[in-house]
């Protein structure tokens, strides 16, 4: 039968939670009262699988007694015949209370900054580059998320060497934070006159939204600097010094707005940038000093990580790291990108699942 791990440490924090409930003033920071709130029910519901585990032991426990000590043939043949149905529950309930004990991100729940860059490939690849935007538009919509761009440089072929947008809504961050690294594409490009297949990439960063409490940023580490905005073929160019680029000094990061026509707008948008950028680098350190098992992880969220080969000849999607394919290509490019990310999103459950239940009893 499967050994449940310890939870003295989920019991320690429901305690703790009644204690902050308990407080007079619980309810005068409502964002925070409701975040508790939410967390004491998971503790608790975690609690109470735990009490139906325990009961569905001793029931196997007392009928394997029955079946060993009773001399009656017909009590004994009752109690064998319920052993594999209450183990069969038993070992679902096992699985339930594991998926419960994993912890949640802290950035599951933030909106989050997609970057996008065209790799290696040229014009194709700043053209698969837009095509990638299309599709997180479009899933976005379906969804009913929020997008807002915060900057980007258009190619000579109409693609984008490289994009940066906002997508806000609910869970945003905890089901797209599997998209970074480098989604390549094998297609004939539009202007190949052979009609021979090219292989090109672009790179997709997923960045966790960041607050000014979240990264604080000091002024002289920052060397700002404007220039005149310009666009494609001389439509749509600001002709008022409004773009910006922000250097932070520290790393070396650059980050560069010029969307809006407000220098002032663009500067905030480029903070904003900045920091989600630093947020998602010090998230990465914290997750590297502990995973000391890299099959333990879906992605690292590494850049240069190859994740996905989209191949348009045969309608192919392929995520490798979770040996995924799927014969939909055009649909997904549509933004029907639902069963790659829930399948993501299962394989990196059952991973942390499957880490919980080989820790000893007790182990922290």
């Amino acid at each position: 039968m499967p050994i449940l791990p310890d939870l003295a440490s989920f019991r320690g924090r429901l305690a703790e939670l009644d204690r902050a409930m308990a407080e007079p003033d619980f309810y005068g920071d409502r964002r925070r009262a409701a975040s508790v709130m939410r967390e004491h029910q998971k503790l608790m519901e975690l609690l109470e699988m735990s009490g139906r585990f325990q009961a569905l032991e001793k029931q196997i426990a007392d009928n394997r007694e029955i079946a060993e000590m009773e001399s009656d043939t017909e009590l004994k043949a009752m109690a064998l015949e319920e052993i594999p149905s209450l183990e069969e529950k038993l070992n679902a309930l096992y699985e339930k209370i594991l998926a419960a004990m994993i912890p949640p991100e802290p950035s599951d729940s933030r909106n989050t900054i997609i970057e996008i860059r065209a790799g290696t490939g040229g014009d194709e690849a700043s053209l698969f580059a837009a095509d990638l935007f299309r599709m997180y538009s479009r899933y976005a919509e379906d969804r009913g998320w929020k997008i807002e761009m915060m900057g980007g440089s258009l190619s000579e072929a109409g693609g984008w060497k490289e994009i940066s947008f906002l997508v806000s809504g609910e869970d945003v961050y905890k089901t797209l934070k599997f998209e970074s690294g480098v989604h390549r594409v094998q297609r004939v490009p539009v202007t190949e006159a052979q009609g021979r297949i090219h292989t090109s990439a672009a790179t997709v960063a997923v960045l966790p939204e960041a607050e000014e409490v979240d990264i604080e940023i000091k002024p002289e580490d920052l060397e700002i600097t404007v220039a005149r905005a310009s666009g494609p073929g001389g439509q749509g160019v600001n002709t008022t010094d409004s773009a910006v680029q922000v250097l932070y000094k520290p790393t070396g990061m650059i980050v560069k707005c010029a969307d809006e026509r407000s220098q002032i707008k663009n500067k905030a948008k480029a903070l904003k940038v900045l920091r989600s950028r630093l947020l998602e680098q010090k998230e990465a350190e914290e997750r590297a000093k502990y995973a000391a098992n890299r099959k333990a992880q879906i992605g690292s969220g590494d850049r240069s990580e190859r994740i996905r080969t989209y191949n348009f000849p045969q309608g192919r999607l392929t995520d490798h790291r979770i040996g995924l394919t799927l014969y939909n290509l055009p649909q997904v490019m549509e933004g029907k990108i639902d069963e790659v990310l829930d399948a993501l999103q299962v394989a990196d459950r059952e991973m942390k699942i499957k880490a919980l239940s080989q820790k000893e009893p007790g182990a922290a």
